[in-house]
């Protein structure tokens, strides 16, 4: 079966931010004076938003939502100075999406990151994507793995939810994936190993941008 629409996570499927991620969480530590972490904890560490980043790098449970408060402002200020310092597209992915335009397929960004953020990185770094929605953490709606922003996105492109691939390189994608009705297909070059995304639900896994070329367009 190929599919009508696809539904993107951002980081760790068509963007790797980790390095600017991690170097943001890491200068708020030592302005802190606590321990850095290296950069690969950070794939962990990625994935449910900015305030449970925070929450997975601090050596320690932050005593009240104050505290916890402070260093999520100033993540945020951090990752505001840095986010376009190291991330760039994976390799591959800025031709994938040229094939999915030019095959007609409706496309949108789910991601965790804030709203505000996911905006701006999505015009900065894949400005001629013609993504139909980009739709980033915001109060208005529940963060992945709750599907209702992907069932959202499929209202709005009044497109099936059966008929969405939804992609991305976590688990928490494959489990919104899942719980929206769409066909989940796991990213290898992203943040989480393959047998997370396998024990998450994933029907397929791809280990290039170009493989995911097949998956869209009509039958026949």
């Amino acid at each position: 079966m190929k599919f009508k629409a696809v539904i993107f996570d951002l980081d760790g499927t068509l963007l790797n931010t980790l390095d600017d991620l991690a170097d943001s969480m890491n200068s708020v530590l030592e302005h802190n004076h606590l321990p850095t972490h290296p950069l690969e904890a950070y794939k962990y560490f990625v994935g449910d938003g900015i305030e449970m980043l925070v929450q997975r790098a601090l050596p320690f449970q932050v005593a009240g939502d104050d505290e916890l408060h402070r260093l999520v402002r100033e993540m945020k200020r951090e990752y505001a100075r840095r986010w376009l310092c190291r991330t760039r597209p994976y390799p591959g992915v800025p031709e994938m999406l040229n094939a999915f335009a030019a095959a007609g397929t409706a496309m949108a960004v789910l991601s965790n990151k804030p709203d505000d953020a996911s905006q701006a990185i999505v015009q900065a770094l894949l400005p001629n994507a013609g993504f139909q929605m980009v739709l980033g953490a915001a109060p208005v709606r529940p963060k992945k793995p709750d599907p209702s922003a992907a069932l959202e996105i499929a209202a709005v492109l009044d497109i099936p939810p059966f008929e969405f691939l939804f992609i991305g390189d976590t688990p928490i994608d494959m489990h919104t994936a899942r719980a929206a009705g769409m066909f989940p297909l796991g990213v290898l070059w992203g943040f989480r190993p393959a047998e997370q995304l396998i024990a998450a639900g994933a029907q397929m896994l791809v280990a290039h941008a170009a493989h995911l070329i097949p998956w869209i367009g009509s039958d026949g």
